[in-house]
């Protein structure tokens, strides 16, 4: 009895993923898709009715050769570059490295007036890594306190920055999906930019509310974690990726390039809640110059500050005043340097 309870429950949670992956990825019409549905959950019940009445064996047989026809059709769901992409995830960030210098194509610089309203601007731009001066991890909140999206800006001598996102890259006429981001709605993508667009069209056009976090990290652990983000945007080029909501997002790949580079990072359920990420920084002495996690989200809060830049070229300077732990003359430089 026991054993066909299990089996009853292991097999009411595989028709339950096997119809939302066939809704949510059949390249099929509405029609259709509810038809290829509508006989998949029917071939579950007939096996859940197998399972207690003996009669109703063919129903399991029916199902397994369902089931086989899923599994198959689900590992043929391959990722790709190309799609008919939307303007702001439509090109790729790649690098070369050499030396000390690192040449980024398709650094994406928009000048955003609104969330349709933009001028296009990609470009190719050159770095120094022994000109790095500083590490900032940028969280946008749409809503809820627990979710945001985590954004890592380079700072470089003379004010420069750079900044590094994860993101889903959507296709036109896609709407974010959290379930959606469990099925391979989504391809990977990690896009370098400008903070005049990345952080300013979060909060000056799409409504959002911004947090800025100097992070200290370990000597040299800087010039890794950049090396890092231009070696994965690399990979993503030549071996596309899907995104995944739980495994493959904007913290959990942050997370694991962070590893390579400190290795024993503790897990900890705020790179999931990314939220809830400067608490986690806190705890791990990443956040210096305030008294406490709270009192550094307060002060790192730069949404008004934002909102109130019209000049682009003072953007980095005043989302970064009165930010704990960063020198007010110069926002790329630590403090005493």
């Amino acid at each position: 009895m026991t054993v066909s309870i299990l089996s009853g429950i292991a097999m009411t949670l595989v028709a339950a993923w096997g119809a939302l992956a066939l809704w949510i990825r059949a390249p099929l019409g509405r029609g259709w898709k509810f038809a290829v549905v509508l006989a998949w959950v029917l071939s579950a019940l007939a096996a859940l009715a197998g399972l207690v009445w003996h009669s109703w064996r063919p129903g399991l047989y029916l199902h397994g050769a369902a089931l086989a026809a899923l599994v198959t059709w689900w590992l043929r769901v391959r990722p790709s570059n190309d799609r008919p992409w939307i303007a702001e995830v439509s090109r790729q960030t790649h690098g070369e490295v050499a030396g000390d210098e690192v040449t980024l194509h398709n650094v994406r610089n928009f000048d955003w007036r609104s969330r349709t309203d933009f001028t296009p601007c990609w470009e190719t731009r050159r770095y120094a890594l022994d000109g790095l001066r500083s590490v900032d991890v940028a969280l946008s909140y749409w809503g809820r306190a627990a979710i945001a999206h985590a954004l890592v800006s380079f700072g470089f001598a003379g004010g420069g920055h750079v900044v590094f996102s994860v993101e889903i890259r959507r296709k036109q006429g896609d709407r974010f999906s959290e379930i959606g981001g469990f099925f391979k709605q989504y391809e990977l993508s990690v896009i370098a930019s400008t903070e005049e667009d990345s952080l300013r069209v979060r909060t000056n056009v799409r409504g959002e509310d911004g947090y800025l976090y100097r992070v200290h990290m370990p000597p040299g652990a800087a010039r890794e974690l950049f090396l890092a983000y231009v070696d994965t945007a690399n990979r993503l080029l030549a071996a596309p990726r899907f995104y995944h909501t739980l495994t493959a997002n904007c913290t959990t790949i942050v997370f694991q390039m962070a590893r390579r580079i400190v290795p024993g990072l503790p897990l900890d359920y705020r790179q999931l809640l990314s939220g809830y990420l400067p608490e986690y920084l806190y705890k791990l002495d990443a956040l210096r110059g305030a008294g406490s996690a709270e009192q550094y989200r307060r002060l790192g809060r730069y949404t008004d500050r934002a909102l109130a830049t019209y000049e682009r070229a003072q953007y980095s300077r005043n989302i970064r005043r009165g930010v704990p732990g960063i020198a007010q003359d110069d926002p790329a430089r630590e403090p005493g340097k």
